[in-house]
């Protein structure tokens, strides 16, 4: 199997992978979601997180790298691994900075975590990273070869891989779309627009009005985005003043 198709089948099992896991830590454990909501953790609709399709591709990658030019000392796993946790806590400085710059939109918040960096990466998180490279490393690549050759010869599954490129382009179009109206908002009004709590907010005001939820279109409600954006501005202004008294 070429270069290529390795990383596309890597990057539909980790976009998927990462979207599970996400949407479980969303539920259970982040501070964003107070009200402990199903809330769908991507910004694309569909259940997929490139970034973790993306970070799955770089491990693979760079342990194959190791194992090439010989990793079998503990010191050199260590290293190793530690190049993992790096490339992964830049993939993810790099994704949240460029979303913040160009488009005013903050995917994640890590600005009440110790040692953070503009709210992007922190120390906490990272080791996080290393323990997934470490995991990774040791129980998933020594048979990820075999894995993807399982995968090659069941056209039945390649026709699911190409079926998830074609929809995942869809999505990417459709939450352009999004993403610029929201950063045209968030322009306007000189803000920076924290989706994980935009997307806790509707979800409480479709609860209010009874409204049926969809965990996947985190977006869609019978109000328009506009208005929901400015519902989240002035929650948001409320909060800042009542932390100042």
């Amino acid at each position: 199997m070429n270069l290529f198709l390795k990383l596309a089948y890597l990057f539909f099992i980790g976009s998927v992978l990462g979207w599970v896991l996400e949407l479980f830590y969303r539920r259970f454990i982040s501070g964003a979601n107070p009200e402990r909501k199903w809330i769908n953790p991507g910004f694309c609709v569909g259940p997929y997180v490139p970034l973790y399709g993306s970070g799955l591709c770089i491990l693979y990658l760079l342990a194959s790298f190791g194992d090439a030019h010989g990793t079998g000392t503990a010191g050199g796993k260590v290293l190793l691994i530690a190049g993992m946790a790096l490339s992964m806590t830049a993939i993810e400085y790099i994704a949240g900075l460029m979303s913040l710059k160009l488009m005013h939109i903050r995917l994640w918040d890590y600005s009440s975590q110790w040692g953070n960096i503009q709210g992007l990466i922190c120390p906490q998180f990272s080791l996080i990273w290393a323990a997934a490279s470490a995991g990774y490393y040791f129980l998933v690549h020594p048979h990820i070869l075999d894995a993807l050759k399982w995968l090659s010869e069941n056209l039945a599954f390649s026709f699911v891989i190409g079926y998830f490129f074609g929809v995942f382009t869809i999505d990417v179009v459709y939450s352009a779309h999004l993403l610029t109206r929201i950063r045209q908002f968030a322009k306007e009004n000189e803000v920076d627009i924290k989706v994980e709590r935009l997307k806790s907010l509707i979800r409480s005001r479709q609860d209010e009005r009874r409204e049926k939820a969809n965990v996947l279109c985190a977006f869609r409600s019978s109000h328009s985005l506009a208005e929901h954006l400015r519902e989240a501005q002035e929650a948001w202004e409320e909060r800042r003043r009542v932390e100042k008294k």
